[in-house]
């Protein structure tokens, strides 16, 4: 007996130790190619085709099911009419038809995602032809000023490139969000949207009653009369803040020139008191030029115009890979456990 068990012990170990060998091969080879590869990939999706597949299967389901066979030798049809459509445009040299290109930018108080847009719009002007269009979906309540003037400045490069550019907000683009959405040709919003906020704010706490309280000195030193207005440990003055609030005033007035070159129709000082507006306010003084979801808005478009997202992904390694799927897995389970004891209040006992 004693002489089995060692032998299961081994056995188990050299099995083990096999495991560990591969894992680390496998996890060798993944990062030699990460690092052969770029560190992203761009990911397109044809709305179209996904919509069309829907639609489909809705049908299919609502059908009676002795009318699924006809229903499928329809679907078949017609993807071979559009086949041979498709090759007798191409033999008789008839324009192409346009594409509407669709790209994402959900903004944080930084505008983190400002790089992977850049580059997607650098990937669209080089791919993009005449008569093209670039709807933006943004989601953004604003941040810091210069992280949203970059942001601002690649959207305006979409104009710059002459393709025709619109702006669909369905939650919110206010004070930077709205300083990148006024760059479009057409902006357009939803009912509730949030938008507008063209002010500018910033606060800075100050401790020092509390450190000289505690008989706590701090020196603040400068060179150049205003390298420092406000601090959060010394000893603020007047004067510091009459040029704090200057400095806010001079970005402010930056904000207004911005806006108002992209939409002179705008009354400028009426709008740019930092107060928001929804939607259907926000088209009655004319910082958007249309109501309506930028799910409506795409689908209308696809009635004439093939509809592509374009999303620039970041390459992830093995270990990141795993770990994502590890996360899933147990969000997943504790979710099925929080519903399971959420239903189990409303069975009878």
């Amino acid at each position: 007996m004693g002489e089995w068990l060692a032998d299961v012990g081994l056995f188990l170990v050299q099995l083990l130790s096999v495991v560990l060998v591969v894992g680390l091969a496998v996890a060798v080879v993944a990062r030699l190619r990460q690092e052969a590869g770029s560190d992203s990939r761009l990911k397109l999706v044809e709305l179209n085709r996904g919509r069309d597949e829907r639609k489909r299967r809705l049908r299919l389901a609502a059908s009676e099911p002795g009318a699924r066979k006809r229903l499928l030798k329809a679907f078949r049809r017609e993807d071979k009419q559009q086949a041979k459509a498709g090759k007798s445009h191409k033999r008789e040299g008839e324009e192409r038809r346009s594409t509407v290109w669709l790209i994402d930018f959900h903004g944080d108080i930084r505008a983190s995602g400002t790089d992977r847009f850049a580059e997607e719009i650098s990937a669209v002007i080089a791919a993009a032809e005449s008569g093209d269009e670039v709807v933006v979906r943004l989601e953004s309540a604003g941040g810091l000023v210069h992280a949203y003037g970059l942001a601002a400045a690649e959207l305006d490069r979409l104009r710059d490139a002459g393709l025709a550019t619109t702006v669909c907000i369905d939650k919110v683009a206010a004070s930077g969000g709205y300083l990148m959405a006024c760059g479009a040709d057409r902006v357009q919003a939803a009912p509730l949207a949030v938008v507008g906020s063209i002010g500018v704010v910033a606060q800075v706490p100050n401790v020092h009653r509390l450190l000289k309280r505690h008989d706590i000195d701090v020196e603040v030193l400068t060179a150049g009369r205003y390298k420092r207005t406000l601090t959060v440990l010394g000893e603020n003055t007047e004067e510091g803040r009459e040029k704090f609030i200057d400095d806010l005033e001079r970005t402010h007035e930056l904000f207004k020139r911005h806006v108002a070159k992209r939409r002179p129709e705008l009354d400028i000082e009426a709008i740019a008191t930092g107060e928001i507006w929804y939607g259907s306010e926000a088209l009655d003084r004319g910082l958007v030029d249309a109501l309506g979801t930028s799910e409506a808005y795409l689908v209308e478009r696809m009635q004439e115009a093939r509809v592509i997202r374009v999303k620039l992904e970041p390459s992830r390694r093995l270990g990141e890979r795993l770990g994502a799927a590890v996360s899933a897995g147990v969000e997943q389970a504790l979710l099925r456990g929080a519903q399971a004891l959420d239903a189990s209040r409303w069975q009878k006992r």
